[in-house]
């Protein structure tokens, strides 16, 4: 199996304070992989530091098969998309939301215009492009931050917690696009969630995080149906008390 990321001996602490102790971990390329775990386990300081939005105080990262540096060069970052629990739209029409990253690798306006429409009808937002995205609920606009993440099929997606509070409707929406992301354009994604359920309907594989450090990784139907750690089946039952 090709690995997309593999870290080694990976740190993070805040001022003495370690919130991250990863020996190694290998994460499947074309594939979806869960990171669960308490909070403050460490999940979205991970996902931050794979982003390069966040520096590792030691170790090693190799992205694609090259060392990642502190912070990634714009080649790098431009294969790499992320969106976060809370939508960030920019304050201009849903379609020049959706449009903005295929405007700046020069893409042409009919190309721009023909994908822009087939993933607003994909996530039900065909009737808002006009629309200022400021306006938006919160459901819309985290389809909108997703469209616009995935739009130019980025090697790599980085989900923290994508429909965290969200209604049953939006989670299942946002889901179906999850999917069609790595089926379609054989994104690896990498998603940050509290949902078990949603873990296991997603996942490929899940690597659970406790305290920083990985207790237990491999593919979800192994992990959830027969941990090899008690303290997985401990988290995965909502038996742990954090």
């Amino acid at each position: 199996m090709e690995h997309i990321f593999s870290i080694k001996n990976l740190t993070k602490a805040y001022s003495e304070k370690k919130v991250l102790d990863v020996d190694e971990l290998n994460l499947a390329e074309g594939k979806i992989t869960g990171i669960i775990g308490p909070s403050g386990a460490g999940k979205s300081t991970l996902l931050y530091i794979l982003n390069g939005l966040e520096r590792a105080t030691s170790g090693k990262i190799i992205f694609d098969g090259k060392e990642l540096k502190s912070e990634p060069d714009i080649e790098t970052r431009r294969h790499m998309s992320m969106v976060f629990q809370k939508p960030a739209v920019f304050n201009t029409s849903v379609y020049e939301n959706m449009a903005y990253s295929l405007k700046l690798r020069g893409v042409s306006k009919a190309q721009v215009k023909d994908k822009v429409h087939e993933l607003a009808k994909l996530t039900g937002l065909e009737e808002k492009l006009r629309q200022k995205a400021v306006t938006l609920s919160g459901g819309e606009a985290q389809r909108l931050s997703l469209v616009r993440a995935i739009i130019h099929k980025p090697r790599v997606l980085l989900l923290d917690e994508p429909t965290a509070n969200l209604d049953p409707a939006n989670v299942a929406m946002i889901e179906k696009l999850i999917l069609h992301v790595k089926i379609e354009y054989k994104t690896s994604i990498v998603i940050v969630t509290h949902n078990m359920f949603q873990a296991k309907r997603l996942s490929d594989n899940v690597v659970f995080l406790l305290n920083g450090n990985v207790i237990e990784s491999g593919e979800s139907a192994q992990v959830f149906s027969s941990p090899q750690d008690a303290r997985t089946l401990d988290f995965t039952e909502g038996k742990m008390i954090y």
